[in-house]
């Protein structure tokens, strides 16, 4: 089978997308993502509903987290031969999970860490909603509260969901936003962030950084410490190196741009069981084969027509593949591979970096926290902490430990790390800021404890994005998936992962005149005429 031709003519979105109306939560019975009425539908490019020979089309999908399993299942539900490779025993990227015994003898899952499943990503949960129609592995966390240590908090449970209330009400809210220091913003400067278009933004910010712009609009110290320092390290950058474009788009997905809120959900058992579990075996009820513990170490294109990749067991063979890996699997495989793309492309992947280290410490205390302790809270002013989650508030598995055993599970992030710092000091730090934070874990036994040291987070970097890769590349049988790609679209993190996944599969199907999926996104530009305007008026 020959390479996807390439289609006519680059496959314009924003040409055929549409605003979906309504408000409801549940597309299993309306078809729209969420209840924002402005949330838009980007539709696929139509052709046939599977490849006309059953057995004509094979493609490899490098990776088994997020970006890959988007992709394979994607393929595998128009009909393509799929193989999913990843080089670790079990799926899901930097969400996967991996079972270990406590000195306890309790057999539980070690993961990287917490992460939020906001409503806003429609994409991931339509995959999700592959296994699970209704969501119901995914359960609600009631809020979503901030903490400084000198004693400053902020809560977004009673927050309208809809912007421009969502602002105000917060800001009104909130005693990170005091009278005297919302008198000093460039109000003008600020007011561009209300019309955040994808890629018109990384024109205007992508030259400064988050932090530099934040100094230019005199955006309040103390709301900046809270409000700001929080999301921003969800990035796992520090804000004078991360992109202030990267940052505008943060800020109109989770709160100027969308009416789902800043609350969000979490997965009521570990990963795997959770979500890649059930979706490998769909993906196995498909025809795909999903391959663990299996490296691709090279991809040469083949003189007959086609793909091959190395493994350790030979070369497999594919009419096209998905490259779905992190900065270091892509940078590695790119260099292995020399036929690979031309020049420039091959400089854009060798330019990628990736964010600081950062560390997840997940703790099974002798006794339980305080049973007002949230499930989640995001705290600034801790030293090295960023968060801290109480798992048995919402994950079966360390529920069943809390009941068992009258203990608590406990998770610490810290972000943004030094690349050479002194690993235990950090962790005895986290334990001690713990303390101050939950003062009754003073008295707490550490029953056993797991430490995650990470640094293949992609770096959103301070005029990186011209340079970033796209989804397509110089052979239109080889594609790329991930966080870390470039995506005009307003999408951020797990969702951009997800997306693109997407739109490799859809690219490859368009390629082979196949139908390919619909995507949905946050609105692309400001929600109203008024923002737009006022925008438009402050040189946005």
């Amino acid at each position: 089978m020959p390479v996807p031709p390439e289609p006519a003519a680059p496959f314009d979105h924003a040409s055929r997308t549409r605003d979906a109306p309504g408000q409801d939560d549940h597309p299993t019975s309306t078809g729209r993502p969420g209840r924002d009425a402005r949330a838009r539908l980007l539709p696929a490019r139509p052709g046939t509903a599977r490849p006309r020979d059953a057995t004509s089309l094979s493609v490899g999908v490098v990776g088994g987290g997020i970006a890959g399993l988007a992709a394979a299942t994607a393929l595998a539900e128009r009909g393509v031969r799929v193989t999913l490779y990843e080089r670790a025993d079990t799926l899901g990227g930097r969400l996967a999970g991996w079972p270990t015994t406590l000195s306890d003898g309790s057999r539980v899952t070690m993961s990287r860490g917490f992460h939020a499943f906001f409503r806003q990503y429609y994409n991931l949960r339509a995959l999700l909603r592959r296994t699970d129609p209704a969501l119901r592995r995914l359960t609600p966390l009631p809020d979503y509260p901030l903490r400084h240590a000198d004693g400053l908090h902020d809560s977004f449970a009673a927050v309208p969901r809809t912007p421009p209330w969502s602002a105000l009400s917060f800001a009104a809210r909130s005693r990170s936003f005091p009278l005297r220091e919302l008198a000093r913003v460039h109000a003008g400067a600020a007011l561009g962030l209300l019309d955040v278009r994808v890629p018109d933004i990384y024109a205007r910010l992508d030259s400064l950084s988050a932090y530099d712009y934040l100094d230019s609009i005199r955006f309040p110290r103390s709301a900046r410490h809270l409000a700001f320092e929080v999301f921003s390290r969800s990035f796992f950058a520090d804000p004078r190196t991360l992109s202030a474009a990267e940052m505008a788009l943060m800020f109109h997905i989770y709160f100027l741009g969308s009416a789902e809120g800043l609350l969000f959900d979490v997965p009521d058992e570990p990963f795997p069981q959770a979500l890649w579990d059930p979706l490998a075996d769909r993906l196995r009820l498909l025809g795909a084969r999903v391959r663990t513990s299996t490296e691709i170490d090279g991809v040469t294109p083949d003189r007959r027509g086609g793909l091959r990749l190395a493994t350790e067991r030979g070369d497999d063979h594919h009419d096209a593949c998905v490259l779905a890996l992190n900065v270091p699997g892509l940078v590695q495989l790119t260099r292995n591979s020399p036929e690979l793309g031309d020049p420039a492309w091959r400089a854009r992947i060798e330019g990628l970096r990736t964010a600081p280290p950062f560390l997840v410490s997940r703790l099974w205390l002798d006794r339980p926290v305080a049973r007002d302790r949230p499930g989640f809270l995001g705290t600034s002013g801790y030293g090295d902490l960023d968060n801290v989650s109480v798992l048995e508030r919402w994950e079966g598995e360390a529920a069943r430990w809390s009941a068992r055993t009258g203990g608590s599970v406990v998770e610490l992030h810290a972000y943004a790390q030094p690349e050479h710092a002194d690993r235990r000091a950090v962790q005895d730090r986290l334990l001690g800021q713990l303390h101050r934070v939950f003062p009754e874990t003073r008295g707490s036994a550490v029953v056993d404890a797991r430490h995650e040291w990470r640094d293949d987070c992609p770096l959103f970097p301070v005029g990186g994005y011209e340079d970033r890769p796209t989804v397509r590349t110089p052979r239109p049988d080889v594609m790329l998936a991930g966080d870390t790609i470039r995506c005009d679209l307003p999408v951020a993190l797990m969702e951009r992962a997800a997306t693109t996944g997407l739109l490799a599969a859809n690219g490859l199907l368009a390629g082979w005149g196949i139908a390919g999926h619909d995507l949905w996104t946050v609105p692309a530009r400001g929600r109203t005429l008024v923002t737009r305007r006022l925008a438009a008026l402050a040189g946005g």
